[in-house]
C-alpha cells in the first residue's frame, strides 16, 4: 500500500503538467482531490465533451442561496488534470476537503490559518524578492514534466516544523480541514485501495505525511460540527473571474498567460507574441512580422540576462510595450485585457443539474437566441417584433430579480422611439448564485418576478416604489401581478398628502402609461390615477415651494423637471393644467431664486413666456438692489435648460453682461462657484460663442498681444532657418 502526496499550487500550469505526468506514471487506483465532498456525484460530468473549462463547482445553502462558494477549474488547474486523468483511466475520484455542509453551518472565516506566506520564505531562501516569480521559475515554467513533489514536500515540512498552534477562527478551520483530509485518506485505505494519489495544496502535504496521527485525535477535532443542507452543481466560469479573489483558489493575475503556457507545445514566446500582434492588428494598429521577431529577441535576451529558464510574463510584457506597442500603455492595457487575462467562458453539459429558475432561464435564452457572453455587447430590441418583445420581457424580469446580465441603456443613449430598447449584456458567473437565490420566490423566471413585485408593493412601500412596480409590471408583462399593484397604487395615491412623494411617483407612472400603449396594454386606469395625482400636485405645489432653502430648492427643481417631462407623456388636458400651475407659482415673490429661474425657463420653452418677459424677469432679479448670490442662483436655474438662448438673444446677453460687470469685487468670489457650475455645464463651442458675442456687445475686441520691450531680434532671426526647415519652406 502506498500513498503519493502531490502538493500543488492551485491554477498553476507547471503543477498541472507535473500532476498529469506523475499520475500517468504512478497509475493509482484512486485519486483524492482537495475539494467539496458533496460534489463527488458530479465528477462524472467532467468526462463529457460538452464540459469545457474554465468551469466551477458551485455549492450553496439550500435555505439561503446567498451563502455560496465556488471552486473554479481551468484547463491548467492541477485538480482538473487529476479529475480528467481519473475519469479517462476509469479509477475512482473523491473530493477530500471539509464538507461544505460544515463550513456553511459555521460563521464565515475571512482569513486563513497561516502565520506567514510560505512561498515568501522559500523565495527568500532561493534569493528571490518576489515569491510569485520564484514559484513561476521553479515550478510553472518547467517544460519537462518532471515531478517536483518530493522537493515541495520536503520544503513544506521544513517550513511547518515548530509551527506554533494559533487560536484564531482561521487556524481552527485549517485544523478541521486537515483532520477531514486525513479521515478521507484513512477511509480510502480501509476501502482496500492500494495506490492512493492525493492532490492538495502544497501547504497541507506535511499534515498528510505518514505516519498519520491517531484517528481519535482527528475525531475530537471534527466531533459535533454543525451541518447545513447544501446543494452543488457545475457552472461556467471565466478567465477574468480567475483573476479576482472571488472564489476558492482564485487570485491568478494572468490566467490567459497560464493557459498559453499549458497548451503551447513549443516556441512559447514566439507563439505568444504572435497572438499579441494579432490582437493589435485587429484594432488596425501597424504591427509587422519584423516587430514580432524583434520582440521575441528582446524577451529571450531579457530572460537570459535575468538567468530565467524561460521568458516569463514580465519579459514578454516589456517586449510588447517596447516593440509592439511603441511604449503606449493604452495599447498594452488592451493586450492585458484580451490576452494576459482574457475572457474565455467555459461550458457545462445540458444534463448538469440546475436550480429551477436557472434551468428556466437556460431554456428561455436558448429559445430566444440570447448567448451568455462575458464580453460586453449591445443588443437593440424592436418591440414590434414578437421575438423582440419576448426578449425585452425576459430581460426586464431578470432586472426585477436583481440578475444583472442585462442593463438598459442610459437615458442619454436610449432611443427616443418607444418601439425600441437598447440593452448592454455581459454575463458573469456569480449571476448563477442570484438565480439560485431567486428560487425562494418561484420556480420560473416569470413566477419569481411576479412574487418580487408583489412583495415590493407591501404596506411599507412608498408611492414612488409602487409606481415603479407598475412600470416594471408593464415592461415585464407581469399580468397576474398588475391588478394587485394597481390597487395598491390607487390606495396609496389617495392617502399620500406629501407633494414631493406625488411628484417623485409621477415620472414612472407616465412611462408606464407610454409603455402600456406600445405593448397593447389598457392603461386608462393609469391615466386616471395620473390625472388625479397631477391635480393634487398643482394644488399643493405653492405651499411646498414656499420659503424653501437652497438644498430644498435643488431637490424641488429636480422634481419639477420630472413632473414636467411626465405630463408630456400624458394627455394635453393634464399638460395644460400643469403649465397653468407653473405660471401662477412663477409670479410669486417668495419662490426661491433657483426655482424661479427654472420655472421661467420651462415656461419660455413651452411658449408661455416670450423673450421680452424673460428679459424683464432677468432684469428684475439682476439689479444692484438684489444680492448677487440670489441673482446667480436665478441664472443657474434659468440656464440649466441650455445655453442656446444666450447664443441667439443679444438682449438677454446684455442683461447678464451688465449684471456681471456690476457685481462688486468683494462679492464676486461668492457668486463665482454658482456661475462656474452654470456655465461649466455648457458645451465648449457654446461657451466660446457666448464669450465672443459678449466681447462684441460694446465694440470690444480681443486683446492684442504686446511685444515685450526687451525683444531680441538677433536671437529671433537665428531661429528662422530651423523653423523654415521644419515647415518645408524657403528662407530668404
Amino acid at each position: 500500500m502506498s500513498t503519493h502526496l502531490l502538493g500543488i499550487r492551485h491554477h498553476g500550469p507547471g503543477s498541472a503538467r507535473a500532476v498529469a505526468a506523475t499520475l500517468t506514471e504512478l497509475e493509482p487506483d484512486i485519486v483524492l482531490i482537495e475539494g467539496p465532498p458533496e460534489a463527488d456525484s458530479l465528477v462524472e460530468l467532467a468526462a463529457g465533451k460538452d464540459m469545457v473549462p474554465p468551469v466551477a463547482l458551485l455549492a450553496y445553502a439550500v435555505d439561503d442561496a446567498t451563502r455560496a462558494a465556488f471552486w473554479p477549474f481551468a484547463v491548467f488547474s492541477p485538480e482538473w488534470q487529476a479529475i480528467r486523468y481519473a475519469l479517462d483511466a476509469g479509477v475512482p475520484v473523491r473530493f477530500c476537503d471539509l464538507p461544505v455542509a460544515h463550513q456553511f453551518a459555521a460563521e464565515p472565516v475571512s482569513g486563513g490559518g497561516l502565520s506567514a506566506d510560505p512561498l515568501a520564505e522559500l523565495a527568500s531562501a532561493g534569493g528571490y524578492e518576489d515569491p510569485e516569480r520564484w514559484w513561476d521559475d521553479v515550478i510553472e515554467h518547467r517544460r519537462d514534466g518532471a515531478a517536483p513533489f518530493p522537493v515541495i514536500a520536503e520544503a513544506m515540512i521544513a517550513l511547518r516544523e515548530g509551527e506554533e498552534p494559533q487560536e484564531t477562527a482561521g487556524a481552527l478551520r485549517e485544523r478541521q480541514r486537515e483532520a477531514y483530509m486525513r479521515t478521507a485518506l484513512r477511509k480510502a485505505k480501509k476501502d482496500g485501495f492500494r495506490r492512493i494519489a492525493v492532490v492538495c495544496g502544497a501547504w497541507h502535504v506535511p499534515a498528510l505525511t505518514e505516519p498519520l496521527p491517531p484517528a481519535s485525535r482527528d475525531q475530537i477535532v471534527l466531533k459535533g460540527l454543525p451541518k447545513r443542507k447544501v446543494a452543488c452543481t457545475w457552472v461556467p466560469w471565466t478567465h477574468s473571474r480567475l483573476a479576482t479573489a472571488s472564489g476558492y483558489g482564485a487570485g491568478v493575475t494572468s490566467p490567459g498567460w497560464y493557459h498559453h503556457l499549458f497548451t503551447a507545445t513549443d516556441h512559447v514566446t514566439t507563439r505568444w507574441l504572435t497572438d499579441v500582434a494579432g490582437v493589435l492588428r485587429a484594432e488596425d494598429l501597424p504591427v509587422s512580422s519584423a516587430h514580432v521577431i524583434e520582440a521575441v529577441r528582446l524577451a529571450d535576451t531579457l530572460a537570459a540576462l535575468r538567468s530565467r529558464p524561460l521568458a516569463g510574463l514580465e519579459e514578454v510584457t516589456e517586449a510588447t510595450r517596447s516593440v509592439l506597442c511603441g511604449g503606449d500603455d493604452v495599447q498594452l492595457d488592451l493586450v492585458t485585457r484580451r490576452l494576459v487575462v482574457g475572457e474565455r467562458l467555459g461550458e457545462v453539459p445540458l444534463e448538469t443539474p440546475q436550480a429551477p429558475v436557472a434551468a428556466d432561464l437556460t431554456a428561455a435564452a436558448k429559445r430566444l437566441r440570447l448567448k451568455r457572453d462575458p464580453l460586453e455587447r449591445e443588443l437593440d430590441i424592436d418591440l414590434r417584433n414578437p421575438t423582440g418583445t419576448e426578449r425585452s420581457q425576459l430581460l426586464h424580469r431578470l432586472r426585477i430579480l436583481g440578475v444583472g446580465w442585462a442593463k438598459p441603456a442610459t437615458a442619454a443613449r436610449r432611443s427616443k422611439g418607444t418601439f425600441r430598447e437598447t440593452w448592454t449584456l455581459c454575463w458573469k458567473p456569480e449571476y448563477e448564485v442570484d438565480l439560485v437565490a431567486a428560487g425562494v420566490h418561484g420556480t420560473t423566471v416569470l413566477a419569481a418576478a411576479v412574487s418580487v413585485i408583489r412583495d415590493r408593493v407591501s404596506a411599507e412601500a412608498t408611492l414612488a416604489e409602487i409606481t415603479g412596480a407598475v412600470e416594471d409590471c408593464l415592461l415585464a408583462e407581469l399580468d397576474t401581478a398588475l391588478p394587485d399593484v394597481l390597487s395598491a397604487l390607487d390606495a396609496r395615491a389617495a392617502n399620500d398628502s406629501d407633494v414631493a412623494n406625488l411628484m417623485a411617483a409621477l415620472p414612472a407612472l407616465a412611462r408606464a402609461a407610454r409603455y402600456g400603449t406600445v405593448r397593447d396594454t389598457d392603461t386608462s386606469s393609469l391615466r386616471e390615477v395620473g390625472e388625479r395625482m397631477v391635480a393634487r400636485v398643482c394644488a399643493g405645489l405653492p405651499s411646498a415651494a414656499h420659503g424653501v432653502d437652497e438644498d430644498a430648492a435643488v431637490k424641488l427643481c429636480g422634481l419639477v423637471d420630472g413632473v414636467h417631462e411626465a405630463t408630456s407623456l400624458l394627455d394635453d388636458k393634464i399638460r395644460e393644467r400643469w403649465l397653468v400651475a407653473l405660471e401662477a407659482l412663477a409670479r410669486r415673490e417668495t419662490v426661491a431664486p433657483l426655482l424661479g429661474g427654472r420655472l421661467t425657463r420651462i415656461l419660455h420653452d413651452a411658449e408661455r413666456v416670450d423673450s421680452a418677459e424673460v428679459e424683464i424677469r432677468l432684469g428684475r432679479v439682476l439689479t444692484p438692489g438684489i444680492e448677487p448670490a440670489k441673482g446667480a442662483a436665478y441664472v443657474e436655474g434659468f440656464f440649466a435648460g441650455g445655453a442656446l438662448l444666450l447664443v441667439h438673444d443679444d438682449r438677454l446677453l446684455r442683461v447678464l453682461d451688465a449684471w456681471l460687470a456690476g457685481v462688486p469685487s468683494s462679492l464676486f468670489v461668492e457668486v463665482l462657484p454658482l456661475l462656474r457650475r452654470t456655465f461649466g455645464a455648457f458645451a465648449g463651442p457654446e461657451r466660446r460663442t457666448i464669450g465672443e458675442r459678449a466681447a462684441s456687445l460694446s465694440g470690444r475686441t480681443a486683446p492684442i498681444v504686446k511685444i515685450a520691450e526687451d525683444f531680441d531680434e538677433r536671437r529671433a532671426e537665428a531661429v528662422l532657418p530651423v523653423l523654415a526647415t521644419l515647415l518645408g519652406v524657403g528662407h530668404a
